[in-house]
């Protein structure tokens, strides 16, 4: 597969040469193996139209401060690079096209006509970098808020509060926050009346139990029908990718847990192996599988969680206790296995924190065993219920196409016929040695996204089972040397098997100079972390690319012309928590 991508790259390669001429771009290694191009700035709307036709998605777009960079070999000079990763599902390809900037001429065009969702992906460049992307409709503040000074990403603002003045909220400054987050629409292209409507603007938001978090939407209404609707996020944000420029490589895991908090290790398994490429880390096999129960495990955990909710949001109140109650009994078991429960933090550098225990067996089999004939009782409780299915077939319809303009990823473009699972398109970690299926179907409504999610718990537990039926023996960490924490057995027997255990520990192994990402099938999408390395102890630049952040974006699309109750069912359908969205 590896072998067909590289051609097709190839051959991309080759049109974008004849089309433009070889001169125009700057090839760049990366760890990764993923096609990295340079383009001017003056070339870059001909060449993403130009490629548009042979990449179906904008998987992510993000920006780099260059400017205490040091190890920048082979790369044009620039201050700020502005990154687009591009995927093709039918030819299996990555491609990635970066445009340097100068820090006095942070300008860009806009790629909206030609991918829908390089919006959000644009306003979030520009909060956090100060880069303008011209004729952009609302380049507003996304994450920070409205009345935030400077750009939080770049190299010369603090990290940390003690680096900061005293933050005081008094009445005044109150007052000043509450206006900058008067909704104003006009700002957004709406109008407050016509010759023969008068509009209502709602919010619903940030403090809604059907809003799944701190979300906030306000809703433009004709009478009780939604004429238009602008999602506002950021009341999570927690500086996540900021605070890995200031972690080392391995304290940085347990921060990793509290992206899509529902994920667990899965959280821990995008950013471990974008690490592990950059160091020419092997994982052991015994430590592979591990890895892939955990992470199923918690993936069942968390779809437990959504089809609880999701059913609560339409009408039924009971069904969630029974959810919660099984996800109680998975959790007794990682915390049997782990220590933890919902953060367990337990996936390292190399392999799993420790082996497993005695008698781990047992737990899996008894919960994996019984758990086919509860999910058959929901189904009949639940997904049978007429009112349910009343509330949520045929609503919040979408395509295949226009999930992928906008960036969907998951169950939420499996329910479009599409069948892209990384797990199976390009296994990661072990998965390729595992007998599953992926299950899809075709309406694109809420009820199916539902649906599928409920189908690959059943998929999970297959996996899980082969897991405890094929568990391999043999070490649980690598022994190279970049993994952290080093083996402990030595280190009461020498000196110098101590000071490298101890300073392995506090300040993390060095990682060799260069960039990596690595996808994996999270719970709610595709999740991965671009990691770049100066050859130091900890990141230089950490984008979390979550597949919650695109998902919500397409709200005003699918809610147009339906009703409040409708607009429910389809948040709770997306599948998403704000710590993904927000990071």
């Amino acid at each position: 597969m590896q072998a067909a991508a590289t051609r097709a790259a190839s051959t991309v390669e080759e049109r974008l040469y004849r089309e433009f001429g070889e001169a125009l771009f700057v090839d760049q290694p990366c760890a990764d193996g993923v096609r990295t191009l340079w383009i001017s700035r003056d070339n870059l709307t001909a060449v993403l139209t130009f490629l548009r036709p042979h990449f179906c998605m904008l998987y992510d777009l993000f920006a780099i401060d260059e400017r205490t960079r040091e190890h920048r070999a082979g790369q044009p000079a620039a201050d700020f690079t502005v990154v687009y990763q591009l995927l093709s599902m039918r030819r299996n390809e990555d491609l990635r096209i970066k445009i340097g900037l100068a820090e006095s001429d942070l300008n860009l065009p806009t790629s909206i006509a030609i991918w829908p969702n390089a919006n959000w992906y644009e306003r979030e460049a520009w909060d956090m970098f100060g880069i303008t992307f011209e004729g952009h409709p609302n380049l507003y503040r996304i994450l920070l808020p409205p009345t935030w000074e400077g750009h939080a990403l770049r190299k010369d603002h603090p990290a940390r509060a003690t680096e900061m003045a005293p933050f005081e909220m008094g009445p005044e400054r109150v007052a000043r926050e509450q206006e900058a987050l008067r909704f104003r629409p006009e700002e957004w292209g709406m109008q407050t009346a016509t010759e023969d409507h008068e509009y209502m603007f709602l919010n619903l938001g940030p403090n809604h139990p059907s809003v799944h978090g701190v979300f906030r939407i306000a809703l433009q209404l004709d009478g009780e029908v939604i004429v238009d609707s602008v999602p506002d996020i950021g009341y999570h944000h927690r500086g996540a990718e900021k605070m890995a420029e200031r972690q080392t490589w391995h304290t940085y895991i347990p921060y990793t847990d509290r992206i899509d908090y529902l994920g667990g290790v899965m959280n821990n398994l995008a950013y471990i192996q974008s690490v592990e490429i950059l160091a020419g880390i092997e994982v052991p096999e015994r430590a592979k599988i591990i890895r892939i129960m955990l992470a199923e495990l918690f993936r069942i955990a968390s779809h437990l969680v959504f089809y609880g909710t999701f059913v609560q949001d339409v009408g039924q109140m009971s069904p969630v206790f029974y959810m919660f109650a099984d996800r109680e009994r998975l959790f007794g078991i990682i915390e049997a296995i782990t220590g933890g429960r919902m953060h367990p933090a337990w996936f390292r550098i190399g392999g799993v924190s420790q082996d497993l225990p005695n008698g781990w067996q047992h737990m899996v089999r008894e919960f994996i065993d019984g758990m086919p004939a509860r999910l058959d009782h929901y189904d009949k409780m639940a997904m049978q219920n007429k009112i349910l299915k009343d509330r949520t077939v045929g609503i919040g319809v979408y395509t295949e196409r226009e999930a992928l303009d906008w960036g969907i990823t998951g169950p939420g473009l499996r329910a479009t016929g599409n069948d892209w699972d990384v797990r199976k398109k390009r296994p990661y970690g072990g998965y390729d040695q595992f007998d599953f299926e992926v299950p899809t179907s075709n309406n694109g409504d809420c009820y199916e996204r539902a649906e599928l999610r409920i189908e690959e718990i059943r998929q999970s537990l297959k996996i899980i089972r082969q897991c405890v039926d094929n568990m391999p023996s043999g070490p649980y960490k690598s022994a190279h040397a970049a993994t952290t924490p080093p083996p402990k057995e030595r280190t009461m027997e020498d000196i110098e098997t101590l000071i490298h255990h101890f300073l392995n520990v506090s300040w993390g192994p060095v990682i060799p100079a260069g960039e990596a990402s690595v996808m994996i099938e999270a719970t709610k999408g595709i999740n991965s972390y671009h990691l770049i390395s100066d050859g130091g102890t900890n990141s230089y630049r950490t984008r979390i690319r979550t597949p919650s952040f695109p998902h919500l974006q397409q709200i005003p699309l699918i809610s147009r012309g339906l009703m409040i109750p409708d607009l429910i069912a389809i948040i709770a359908s997306i599948d998403f928590v704000m710590a993904d969205v927000d990071r």
